[in-house]
């Protein structure tokens, strides 16, 4: 698996229009919280017992086959990175982790957003 920082991955994802862009966090999250323009939800974990989704490797066959680029976003970067290696372990060999993730390291108050990530760099995002 290959790290790429958030500008990286905007820049590859404009190079690369056939990758493939999946937030794994959760629904809420996605929502809620806000997303990179252009991502697809696709949860790693669900429901209220944080389990692993059943349904991760066959939703993202379905999203991305074996050919395209994969590149995974979560939070901070922990969950894609699981994700991820799950993905490689069951035949993708083209996967990428978005190191910081969506908002980023915790800064010395707890808080996120203020050191790095997607909305950080100031990237196309949207809320619902």
């Amino acid at each position: 698996m290959k790290h790429l920082t958030p500008k990286e991955t905007y820049a590859f994802l404009a190079e690369n229009t056939d990758a493939v862009f999946i937030d794994c966090r959760s629904e809420w999250e996605f929502l809620f919280v806000g997303h990179a323009q252009g991502s697809l939800l696709i949860p790693w974990y669900e429901g209220e017992n944080w389990d692993l989704n059943p349904r991760f490797l066959g939703e993202v066959r379905a999203a991305a086959s074996h050919n395209r680029p994969v590149l995974l976003i979560c939070r901070s970067g922990n969950r894609s990175r699981e994700a991820g290696e799950f993905l490689e372990k069951h035949g993708f060999t083209d996967v990428y982790n978005v190191t910081y993730g969506f908002e980023g390291e915790l800064d010395e108050h707890h808080h996120r957003s203020t050191l790095n990530g997607w909305r950080f760099d100031g990237l196309p995002w949207e809320q619902c």
